[in-house]
């Protein structure tokens, strides 16, 4: 949501309430990314990493 129409300036709840902080340090402290991408990019290096273990 931009502030008055303003480039550059814009307003988040989530960062505002202080969200972003908490979900980033949950993630590092427990090596779990909150984000959908970092997710799916952790589980396809599990998968990959399994597969290569089974072919070795």
């Amino acid at each position: 949501m931009k502030i008055l129409g303003l480039p550059g300036t814009s307003f988040s709840p989530s960062r505002a309430i202080g969200i972003d902080v908490l979900k980033r340090k949950i993630a590092k402290a427990t090596g779990i990314p909150t984000t959908k991408q970092g997710l799916e990019k952790k589980i396809g290096r599990t998968i990959v990493k399994g597969i290569k273990k089974v072919i070795e």
